[in-house]
């Protein structure tokens, strides 16, 4: 599961990445590149979303267990 998580990290990372390099990519027709740079971006929210989705079906099935600090009052 740690793996997953790891590359689902480097995917949206990889994704941010391209989106920078398409904005900041000089070319000729501007509308070509916008829609380079909305893909990419749209790949890395759909890649969160995902990610959150299977984290929250491991949690639920028991594959993964909650280790933060109690709550105390």
């Amino acid at each position: 599961m740690k793996y997953l998580v790891v590359l689902a990290f480097i995917a949206i990372l990889a994704s941010l990445a391209s989106a920078l390099f398409f904005m900041m990519r000089n070319g000729r027709d501007d509308k070509s590149k916008g829609n380079h740079m909305a893909k990419a971006l749209a790949v890395r929210v759909g890649l969160s979303i995902v990610l959150f989705l299977c984290i929250l079906v491991a949690w639920q099935l028991g594959y993964i267990q909650p280790t933060g600090l109690p709550a105390t009052r």
